[in-house]
């Protein structure tokens, strides 16, 4: 057995605590599955909707899923070779989606019992929100975890600066990265703040780098070791310049 300690592409993560416990720590597996199924339902969800599921069904569906990945142990049979929770997740939900008929989804899913709790009707205003339906739902599901999983490093992102009392400092920060909002000179950044140019440079940088780092804590919990983290971002860049 590889000792966690001395290898260094081997890190506990969310997926490799499912991966690797399987029916033997059900209960960590369970907790650690079911809080990546909450965190990335919206892909799978969007999927069966390009896919010609109308509303109900589709969440049917996802919950369906759900309830047999984590109440069945349906992870314990991953890909161990893979490493990633992203492609072991949408294969799955294939499967799971070809063998489902409307009449036994309730049946199938535990007396129709979510087993976890999602707002569709928040699926749906992301759904009309976005520009046009894709002629390629398993592209788009790709773009969407991508989406997803960036978001939630910039949130993260966000947490963290408003930690540390600086809300303010951030919001003015983040156009100058990329993000959202109308950007400023460095010099009037500098003025608002009582701070120097270059410190606002400075700034800059490390917000960069936190947000970098961020996004790498956010995939860690969804490969199997560090190892699979640089070429699952190279992946995720793909799917959003695509």
């Amino acid at each position: 057995m590889t000792d966690a300690a001395a290898d260094p592409h081997f890190r506990t993560t969310r997926w490799s605590v499912v991966v690797a416990a399987g029916g033997a720590e059900a209960a960590a597996a369970r907790e650690a599955l079911a809080t990546l199924c909450a965190t990335y339902w919206y892909p799978l969800y969007a999927y069966a909707r390009r896919r010609g599921a109308d509303r109900e069904r589709a969440a049917d569906l996802v919950q369906g899923f759900f309830a047999a990945l984590i109440e069945k142990d349906w992870a314990g049979d991953a890909d161990r070779g893979r490493g990633l929770f992203r492609a072991f997740l949408i294969t799955a939900f294939r499967r799971h989606c070809a063998k489902e008929h409307r009449h036994d989804v309730a049946e199938k899913r535990g007396g129709g019992r979510a087993v976890l709790s999602i707002d569709f009707d928040e699926g749906e205003s992301r759904l009309a929100a976005e520009p046009s339906p894709d002629a390629d739902p398993d592209g788009a599901f790709e773009r969407r975890w991508a989406v997803t999983l960036l978001a939630r490093a910039f949130e993260r992102t966000r947490r963290e600066f408003e930690g540390a009392q600086r809300a303010e400092l951030f919001e003015a920060l983040v156009p100058c990265v990329g993000g959202p909002g109308t950007t400023r000179p460095y010099a009037d950044i500098a003025a608002s703040f009582g701070m120097t140019e270059n410190a606002v440079r400075v700034a800059v940088h490390r917000l960069r780098g936190r947000y970098r780092e961020n996004i790498r804590a956010e995939i860690r919990d969804t490969v199997a070791d560090d190892a699979s983290v640089d070429e699952e971002i190279r992946h995720l860049m793909e799917a959003v310049a695509t």
